[in-house]
């Protein structure tokens, strides 16, 4: 599995600690980590906007195949991330959300709060949820005799989110102000991990006409 983990600028400090929980949680499962930003306070600057339009672009052209979000809250990342049509994010606190929203939901981003109860022995939190997160298969229902009806909905909601934006996906990024695609795709590590994985033609020339 392909993993990209992006943060906005308010918990970009927290980038490296984020980054060496993520790896050690899933080293044993020859995971592959990108790190697409922020690196740091100094780093290509984003909000949790950019980091909606940058997960849309990763996971609708192939180029990853799950995303690590974040902001103080996450809230706002879980938001932006889920205004986009091929993007199911899935809010995690704890171990037994990411755990929950694997077997229940099976979508492929999460959010997670970098500021609001970021205390004490938040790092290991932060592993723990990525341990549950990606270790194990997905989608095995919880409880298990609930496993027929939490699949049947769960592809459910991919097909209402589908019908609700029925534009294609490239219709909807270029209906936005193009400045702020043009600010999500600047990054060198985003261009590194797209460019590098990218499976669609057609997502990567409009990437391409932008920088």
């Amino acid at each position: 599995m392909k993993i990209a983990l992006m943060m906005e600028n308010s918990q970009a400090g927290k980038n490296a600690t984020i980054l060496e929980q993520l790896n050690t949680a899933v080293e044993p499962f020859d995971h592959d980590v990108f790190n697409v930003g922020m690196d740091g306070e100094n780093d290509h600057h984003l909000t949790y906007i950019h980091l909606g339009i940058m997960a849309s672009l990763l996971l609708n052209s192939k180029a990853v195949d799950f995303v690590v979000s974040g902001c103080g809250t996450g809230q706002g990342a879980m938001m932006s991330l889920n205004a986009h049509p091929g993007v199911v994010c899935g809010y995690c606190l704890e171990p037994s959300d990411a755990f929950l929203f694997n077997q229940i939901n099976n979508g492929n981003a999460i959010a997670m709060a970098f500021a609001k109860g970021f205390g004490w022995a938040a790092e290991l939190n932060a592993r723990y949820i990525f341990e549950k997160a990606f270790s194990g298969p997905r989608g095995q229902g919880y409880p298990v005799e609930r496993r027929e009806p939490q699949v049947k909905n769960a592809g459910i909601l991919h097909q209402v989110k589908a019908a609700t934006m029925k534009d294609s996906y490239l219709d909807g990024l270029k209906a936005m102000d193009q400045e702020l695609v043009r600010t999500a795709v600047a990054g060198s590590r985003f261009q590194q991990c797209f460019f590098g994985n990218n499976q669609n033609p057609e997502i990567e020339a409009y990437v391409r006409s932008l920088i």
